[in-house]
């Protein structure tokens, strides 16, 4: 589920953690917020703890006499880390596409601007004068 405004882009960012009965949980703001801070700290984690996991499963896998129990233990944990990672993944690429999807300013030519005050031209020196 993607929450869109009128034009279609995305302004809902889904959180790295779920709710209730494993229901997405989202969270709507300029990502500055208490909520998205916190949201960036616990993706931060577990990309960390994929990627330790990774190292640990390598090592474990080329260990002679690793049991089954310790097999399925490490897919346990693997199944779960991956379903983490592709969240951050879908959360970070609906963000990318929604940045993406919002017009650009139009550059306004530099006599057009309100802002600038408009200055009147140098008085032209004559070089045949001496001063």
């Amino acid at each position: 589920m993607r929450v869109t405004d009128v034009r279609g882009a995305s302004v809902a960012r889904l959180l790295p953690w779920t709710g209730t009965g494993g229901k997405p949980c989202y969270v709507v703001g300029d990502g500055t917020g208490y909520v998205s801070r916190k949201a960036d700290e616990v993706e931060e984690i577990q990309l960390d703890m994929a990627y330790e996991l990774l190292g640990h499963a390598d090592g474990l896998l080329t260990e002679p006499g690793v049991t089954a129990p310790e097999i399925h233990f490490l897919a346990r944990r693997l199944t779960e880390s991956l379903e983490q990672v592709q969240r951050i993944a879908e959360s970070r690429g609906s963000r990318l596409e929604a940045a993406l999807a919002r017009p650009e300013p139009e550059p306004q030519p530099a006599s057009a601007s309100p802002s600038e005050p408009q200055l009147p031209p140098l008085p032209q020196l004559n070089s045949d004068t001496s001063p």
